[in-house]
């Protein structure tokens, strides 16, 4: 690009990327407040282990395979394997290895957002070789068709602005491949823990929203400023549409209720924060909220146990959104996107929208159900009983995150021994197991 690195554009992606990183200790708490107190530890471990194991992935083939020479628009090759090729030379106003970390940190929370489906029950190896194996084949492939200037989605004309297909569509349809062939968790399940973790959690979320989604405009400049100010509106929408739901059918806003409406918000607008106005931002938010809502209702209605809702916001939200952006998108706000059913009556973009919805998704299902039986047949999937009963935290870990007395077996505490109740859930374990009341939802 003409004109070489811009200052201003390096300092804001620079802050982006740390706002994007952030958001995965954010997640982690987020998480790790939905669970019991026995597997805390183990629920965090799912988001820090995967901010390190795929950013090693990315530099060493990850990368490559998103960003690298495509090969007819559907995967890039080895161009850039151990970053060959990335310095500090310009990729349009960015040194080259700056657009490299600020993807990356992509690529690293999305698979961390599948670890909601296997919370309590997966064993560690697996979740390692599973997060490897799904950034190597179903992230690096899906980034390179909609971000990479050849990839097929990207030349059809669908619109992504960050990641709603790439990073929730991905995450929610393989999460739910992810709770169908691990199963259920043993056992009733248990209320949240501890949602003072969640609420800080979606605070964190919330706040390094703003570099997932304005970081993407890649420079310091009117897009972002757009995308900002999009991605606060659909937040704060969905945290409303969440919370009147919620009034409707509890007569009461819930706390978990306000942080899974905010996050629907934030999935909702993400792949349409640089294309639609701050109206149509709003209209996203409030439509994925109250969408989101139903999305985790449905496994209630269906029997399975996505343990933190990675389903119900992550999948339903980035498919609502794909399709929204058909919608409201309009080249008033960006020129180089395009006029969707509100702007132009553009059917095309919204038929658009959906071809790349329905690739995306069925890819994702497909390699996700592939490189879990691999990872079965080599390493195997869950924990025994008694480890899931005694919890994932001192079983896999060696330790506890509570180590206070006289706390109930959800909190931290022992409660029956793993052998007693291991025994009890033989005959239980025929019986299918109660979703809690709703919307206690875990995510």
């Amino acid at each position: 690009m003409p004109g070489g690195i811009v200052g201003a554009d390096v300092a804001w992606v620079l802050v982006a990327s740390a706002l994007v990183m952030l958001m995965v200790p954010g997640l982690a708490l987020f998480y790790g407040g939905m669970v019991q107190g026995k597997n805390v530890l183990s629920t965090l471990m799912h988001s820090f282990g995967a901010l390190a194991v795929v950013t090693v992935v990315w530099a060493l083939w990850g990368y490559s395979l998103a960003f690298g020479e495509s090969h007819g628009g559907l995967i890039g090759g080895a161009t850039h394997l151990f970053m060959k090729g990335v310095g500090t030379e310009a990729k349009g106003t960015l040194p080259h290895l700056l657009f490299f970390l600020f993807q990356g940190t992509f690529a690293a929370i999305t698979p961390a957002l599948i670890s909601g489906a296997y919370a309590e029950r997966l064993k560690f190896s697996a979740f390692l070789l599973f997060t490897v194996l799904w950034a190597t084949f179903v992230y690096a492939p899906v980034a390179h068709w909609v971000w990479s200037p050849d990839g097929w989605l990207l030349k059809l004309g669908a619109l992504d602005f960050a990641g709603g297909a790439v990073v929730h569509l991905t995450s929610g349809v393989s999460a739910l491949v992810v709770a169908l062939v691990v199963g259920r968790r043993r056992g009733t399940r248990q209320p949240p823990h501890n949602l003072a973790l969640t609420l800080l959690g979606a605070g964190l979320l919330w706040f390094g929203w703003f570099g997932f989604n304005a970081g993407s405009a890649l420079g310091a400049n009117e897009l972002a400023a757009l995308a900002a100010t999009n991605t606060h509106l659909a937040a704060a929408a969905g945290a409303v549409a969440w919370g009147l739901v919620d009034l409707v059918r509890l007569k009461k806003v819930t706390a978990l209720g306000a942080a899974s409406g905010l996050v629907a918000g934030l999935v909702g607008i993400t792949p349409a924060a640089g294309f639609v106005s701050p109206v149509g931002a709003l209209a996203i938010g409030l439509l994925a909220g109250g969408a989101c809502y139903g999305g985790v209702l449905l496994k209630e209605h269906l029997g399975y146990d996505d343990a933190l809702d990675v389903v119900g916001v992550h999948g339903v939200g980035g498919a609502l959104g794909a399709l929204l952006t058909g919608v409201f998108a309009t080249v008033a706000v960006n020129p180089a996107g395009a006029d969707g059913l509100l702007a132009g009556g553009n059917w095309a973009l919204l038929g658009k929208q959906a071809l790349s919805l329905l690739a995306v998704a069925s890819f994702s299902a497909l390699l996700t159900f592939v490189l879990l039986k691999v990872v079965q047949a080599v390493v195997g999937l869950r924990v025994d009983a008694e480890a899931e009963y005694e919890g994932l935290d001192p079983h896999v870990h060696g330790e506890r995150a509570y180590h206070t007395g006289g706390i109930s077996l959800g909190m931290g505490g022992h409660g029956p021994t793993p052998r007693e109740a291991a025994a009890t859930e033989t005959s239980a374990s025929k019986k299918k197991a109660p979703m809690g009341p709703a919307p206690v939802m875990e995510g």
